[in-house]
């Protein structure tokens, strides 16, 4: 006798990445040497600080107890001192502040919280798949919005306005951008606020890349009137390799707060004290961590762009965050092509139609391999050059 499943998993297939690393770790298993370039999870050690905070209070009588669904008011304090600190925003640490057992839970606690059955969500295309999989997974559905290179990946609002928007409820955006690393701007922040205000929109800007080889971190309230109609997410993960820890957060007015609240309190029992304490550690830290971070970041970020010229790629140097995306020659098939160096150097890299139709043509590596394991690629692909520019695999035309 089979169980039937809910018929809202026929709206979802299992994410690309847990499907691929299965494929990569029995490669792996079986002698394959393969360079994962294709994830963003941090390789690197967060600060020791860090660590240390959560080993002292793990021996402290009454850490292990249930903690408040809101975390401890030190640790809002905190990420409210580390916005007025790397921001110039004002969060009030009471009630515009919630933690979040990472980010990618605010995802789904948002959309729980503002959607129903049936009403619409403006998704990005490129964009986090996770947006549109939690829209599906509860009714909602997503109705994409083109970013394209030559609009250096910014919405067009002229072809947004022509959109029926009247089901829209919820817009996702993403500065800076994953997978494409366009930065964002003030200016495209203040065209995004307006454009929600207009619509009665409620805008998420899912902000985890801000402090990766960016010089000019920027939050969605830095815009006046932001908190009317915008929340923002933000992680440890990335900024401070704690991606394994699962410590991000959710901003805005004190009535989303406590509209997500809602849902969060009945789906978690509250974040560990340890843990807790080890965040507010990494975000009291000194402003040396980034400048560290970023020169590491910045090396393998010039051996990716070496890389993507062997493969006849070719890329912004002024986009931001921990990835690089890659345009290929015109009619090549991006997941042949990676499928190809994988099966073939043992070499794993993400293709850029796993984000959206507009990712087509297009590939992503991540920062977050060592760069001895870069230059390993780069000698792998030296030595199979003739290959690569007499067997590329092209787009079927017809």
């Amino acid at each position: 006798m089979r169980i039937s499943t809910a018929k809202r998993l026929e709206t979802i297939e299992e994410y690309y990445f847990s499907k691929k690393l299965r494929e990569v770790r029995e490669r792996i298993a079986s002698g394959k040497p393969v360079l994962n370039m294709a994830i963003g999870s941090p390789d690197l050690d967060p600060p020791k600080e860090v660590v240390q905070a959560i080993q002292e209070e793990a021996l402290i009588e009454g850490a292990h107890k249930y903690q408040s669904y809101q975390g401890i008011p030190e640790l809002r304090k905190a990420i409210s001192d580390f916005y007025k600190a790397k921001y110039k925003v004002s969060l009030n640490p009471e009630n515009e502040i919630l933690p979040l057992m990472g980010s990618k839970e605010g995802i789904m606690h948002i959309s729980l919280a503002y959607l129903n059955e049936g009403d619409q969500v403006l998704v990005p295309n490129p964009g986090y798949p996770t947006y549109t999989a939690v829209a599906n997974l509860i009714g909602a559905k997503p109705l994409f919005y083109d970013l394209v290179e030559n609009n250096n990946w910014e919405p067009d609002f002229h072809s947004l306005s022509k959109m029926d928007l009247s089901k829209v409820k919820v817009m996702w955006v993403n500065y800076p951008n994953m997978p494409t690393g366009s930065s964002g701007s003030i200016n495209l922040f203040q065209k995004l606020i307006d454009f929600a205000k207009k619509h009665s929109i409620l805008l998420v800007n899912d902000n985890p890349y801000s402090f990766i080889l960016n010089e000019y971190p920027i939050s969605i309230f830095s815009i006046n009137g932001a908190k009317d109609v915008a929340l923002e997410l933000n992680s440890l993960s990335k900024t401070f390799n704690m991606a394994g820890w699962r410590v991000g957060m959710v901003s805005g007015s004190s009535d989303k707060i406590e509209a997500i609240l809602k849902v969060k309190s009945n789906m978690d029992s509250g974040m560990f004290l340890g843990i807790q304490k080890g965040a507010i550690a990494a975000l009291r830290i000194s402003d040396s961590w980034y400048d560290n971070m970023n020169l590491i970041y910045k090396e393998r970020r010039e051996l990716i762009w070496k890389l993507a010229s062997l493969l006849g790629g070719s890329y912004d140097k002024t986009t931001k965050g921990m990835f690089v995306w890659v345009k290929l020659r015109d009619g090549v098939n991006a997941v042949e092509f990676i499928d190809n160096i994988l099966y073939q150097n043992d070499i794993f890299i993400a293709p850029g139609d796993i984000f959206g139709s507009n990712g087509k043509g297009y590939i992503r590596f991540s920062l977050c391999i060592a760069k001895e394991n870069i230059e390993e690629a780069i000698q792998r692909l030296q030595n199979k050059k003739l290959h690569f520019i007499t067997d590329i695999p092209m787009i079927n035309q017809n």
